[in-house]
């Protein structure tokens, strides 16, 4: 049984959540989300929540449950909260700056890398080593960060590279001396 398709999703004041024919619409403070989900996905509202339920016990409507619950619930703190991503350079002379809204890095290349952000997406630097990913489609949000750090993936031996805020990367030793004579 699907615990987390159970859960009701809360949604605030100030949200319009719409729902028919297996697409959701939530209206927020902070924007405009669509999903389309399953339509045999039953959704009832209940004064200030929502609950998911299925037709029946089948396998696929199990899988379902909890994905649509989940991606419903993931458009209600989009359009409410929104999502952000954080990432830290590491390397002598590795940086990031903006440029109008495009994002500039100098990561160890003969050339700088360019990141126009799509529809919805912006991007802060604090400092030179810092950036964050910022938007209301949780998705989005984690495709574009890993999209820069795609650019220059952290190394296991110096630890060079761009990587997620916090993220542990496990070091290699590096050759080891030869052996005595």
């Amino acid at each position: 049984m699907s615990r987390i398709g159970l859960r009701p999703i809360d949604v605030p004041s100030g949200v319009d959540l719409q729902f028919g024919n297996g697409l959701v619409t939530v209206k927020g403070p902070k924007g405009q989300l669509e999903q389309r989900v399953n339509p045999d996905m039953v959704l009832e509202r209940e004064n200030a929540s929502l609950r998911v339920s299925r037709p029946s016990d089948e396998r696929m409507y199990r899988q379902l449950h909890g994905l649509t619950r989940t991606l419903i619930a993931n458009m209600v703190e989009g359009v409410t909260t929104g999502y952000k991503k954080d990432l830290e350079i590491q390397g002598v002379g590795y940086r990031a700056a903006l440029e109008g809204k495009t994002l500039v890095l100098n990561v160890g290349y003969s050339h700088t890398v360019r990141v126009d952000p799509p529809e919805g997406i912006q991007f802060t630097v604090e400092g030179n080593t810092r950036l964050s990913v910022i938007g209301i489609d949780k998705q989005q949000v984690g495709e574009q960060a890993a999209q820069i750090r795609r650019v220059r993936p952290p190394e296991p031996y110096k630890g060079k590279g761009i990587r997620y805020a916090g993220e542990q990367v496990r070091r290699k030793a590096g050759k080891a001396g030869k052996v005595g004579k």
